[in-house]
């Protein structure tokens, strides 16, 4: 006698389901201090351990977390699902990191022609800037001595203004 309804079989995925998330939220919070290489490949095998269904019962068609049925099947010896279960992880861990190394190797090329975009802009920059009068003096002029004092004019009658009455 099955007592599951259609139901209780999807308020149970979707529990396990947010559990899944809050785990998988909880590894990447866990592995944010590692290298990028080291961490990306990390949460996607955790992201594969934890979302991979595997069939327990193929007449009804009813799923399972792979995971799950994999501990119970080793630890409690409940069922012969075990090996489907195990072939189900490594099958869908294979697509995944099939598709990452696809990502990846279109990401790599872009990430380089960026990072060197962004060096060849820097090193324009700093020749921009070596290129620049340095200013010495943040508060007199740029002929001022080094008390702040204007230069004397060869010609004082030249630069004098003299005010109008």
């Amino acid at each position: 006698m099955d007592t599951m309804t259609e139901n209780d079989y999807l308020i149970a995925w979707g529990l396990y389901a947010f559990a899944a998330l809050g785990c998988l939220l909880v590894w990447m919070r866990m592995t944010r201090w590692m290298w990028r290489w080291l961490r990306e490949p990390l949460r996607l095998l955790m992201a594969v351990l934890l979302f991979s269904p595997t069939i327990i019962d193929p007449v009804k068609e009813k799923v399972a977390p792979a995971i799950a049925i994999t501990a119970l099947d080793l630890a409690f010896k409940v069922g012969n699902n075990a090996w489907r279960a195990i072939s189900d992880l490594f099958m869908y861990g294979m697509i995944a990191f099939g598709i990452y190394l696809v990502f990846v190797a279109i990401r790599f090329p872009i990430e380089r022609a960026s990072k060197a975009r962004k060096e060849r802009a820097a090193a324009a920059k700093a020749a921009l800037k070596a290129d620049e009068p340095e200013d010495d003096q943040p508060f007199g002029g740029a002929g001022d001595d080094r008390y702040g004092r204007p230069p004397v004019p060869s010609n004082p009658q030249r630069l004098r203004v003299e005010p109008r009455l």
